[in-house]
């Protein structure tokens, strides 16, 4: 299984976003956080590819990973640490992306329940985000929630999990102590006043246990 690049996973989305995404990085980065996903799927195809460009060349020189949303062709065109396929993806799809991306690339899953966590597991995902953990603003009804118990109930599954919705740095503490290899947030940090220091807060709780 491949490590994952932190403990804190950071998702972009540019309608949400305070600021232009490269400085929304940077500013991530400068609070800390190693691991983004480069989401943002409705773009144009080459908006999105120079996007994705500019954005790996924020994070790579920083010790950071770029992981893309859904697109394995685009992730081995940039060169990008991995891809992140939507929820129901099976075995065939996560080989397939294989396939094309660099042996230490990561592939990850979207899971919202133990169906696609089991799915994920068994094709040989590296990880997957389950959500919503708890009620999320940026996605308010989606749920119903896992709760901490439900989240303890997936990591018993046997994949890491990064654990999405609803993460604060009062409940990511929560999320580690129930089995989460990691957190991740998109709301939260995309509109932060200070994504630096919200970063940091986040990192910092997940530490304190």
């Amino acid at each position: 299984m491949r490590r994952l690049p932190g403990p804190l996973l950071a998702i972009t989305d540019h309608h949400a976003c305070r600021y232009g995404l490269g400085v929304m990085v940077d500013a991530l980065l400068d609070g800390g956080c190693r691991w983004i996903w480069f989401r943002d799927t409705d773009l144009a195809s080459d908006e999105r590819c120079r996007l994705g460009g500019d954005l790996l060349a924020r994070v790579r020189p920083r010790g950071g990973r770029l992981t893309i949303g859904r697109d394995a062709a685009l992730a081995a065109a940039l060169g990008a640490d991995g891809v992140h396929l939507p929820g129901g993806t099976g075995p065939a799809e996560i080989e397939a992306a294989r396939r094309i991306l660099p042996a230490d690339a990561l592939v990850g899953v979207s899971a919202h329940g133990p169906t696609d966590l089991s799915r994920a597991r068994d094709g040989g995902a590296d990880y997957a985000t389950l959500s919503p953990v708890f009620e999320s603003v940026s996605k308010p009804g989606y749920g119903p929630a896992l709760g901490a118990a439900g989240l303890v109930e997936a990591c018993r599954l046997g994949i890491p999990i990064v654990a999405l919705g609803g993460v604060t740095p009062a409940t990511a503490p929560l999320c580690r102590r129930a089995g989460a290899t990691a957190v991740a947030a998109m709301g939260g940090l995309m509109r932060a006043p200070d994504p630096a220091g919200t970063a940091r807060n986040l990192l910092a709780a997940w530490e304190r246990i």
